[in-house]
């Protein structure tokens, strides 16, 4: 079992919104209201129900509507960080890194987007990754990723460890060197669902996808410039649902969703 005090928290807010518009030409996208709460609510309570307090979330649209937000609420009962990303939006992978000194006791970071909402049992999670990492210190991450249809996957061995990525509809794959074991169904395709567990240990790691691709990089950049190297493994859960909320004609739809949740 792990300790989810010692495990850190990292929402990813600080994205412009652009398919929830017009709502996010006055609001940032983690203040949208969804079934009497906004989004950022959502996400730190589910985070706090697991027991995870210290959390860290990024911001760039409207930043100081977020700040004023949480201070308003008391960080709904957790400990809530402000990572600024106001000069410059760094994506995902860089938004993580700029978090990096917000993070307590060098202790793992679960990481998960704003928008998207699901039923995902996170002390399952949490514990799988406590499991994998006791027997591989080397392990750089669990990522939660399902079987539902997209047109982007990330591609695993038969040993659950990550090994590439494709976009169906055009064909790409990264890195080139594992089409031939795609072609051959050597490895399976699970879509990312936006949240994963990490090791402290990838800050480490970042230097060369940041001499690649500057400051702003996605955690995807990152995990495909490390897979092969470094090991990052699939989390699929039972039962699992989830929602992408960041398009505005999904916003009804959503509300039941997580009505349901």
């Amino acid at each position: 079992m792990v300790n989810a005090q010692m495990v850190n928290g990292l929402i990813f807010a600080a994205g412009l919104g652009t398919r929830l518009k017009p709502l996010t030409d006055t609001m940032p996208k983690a203040l949208v209201p969804l079934a009497g709460k906004p989004l950022l609510q959502w996400q730190v309570e589910k985070l706090r129900d697991a027991g995870v307090t210290h959390i860290v979330v990024n911001v760039h649209h409207f930043p100081d509507m977020i700040i004023d937000a949480v201070r308003a609420n008391n960080g709904w009962g957790c400990d809530i960080c402000i990572s600024d990303e106001r000069q410059a939006l760094l994506d995902t992978g860089g938004g993580l890194r700029k978090a990096a000194g917000l993070f307590k006791d060098n202790s793992p970071v679960l990481a998960c987007n704003v928008d998207i909402l699901s039923n995902m049992d996170i002390p399952s999670l949490m514990n799988t990754y406590a499991a994998l990492s006791a027997d591989n210190p080397d392990l750089l991450g669990l990522l939660v990723v399902s079987p539902r249809d997209t047109q982007r996957y990330l591609l695993f061995d038969d040993d659950s460890r990550l090994r590439g990525w494709t976009n169906r509809k055009t064909a790409e794959v990264r890195p080139q060197a594992i089409r031939p074991w795609l072609e051959q169904n050597r490895l399976t395709p699970l879509a990312f669902s936006g949240m994963q567990i990490l090791s402290p240990a990838v800050f480490t790691k970042m230097d060369r996808v940041v001499e690649e691709k500057g400051e702003a990089f996605s955690l995807i950049d990152l995990y495909l410039s490390l897979c092969g190297k470094e090991e990052f493994k699939a989390f699929v859960p039972q039962d699992y649902k989830m929602m992408d909320v960041g398009k505005i004609d999904r916003l009804t739809e959503a509300e039941l969703f997580a009505r349901s949740l």
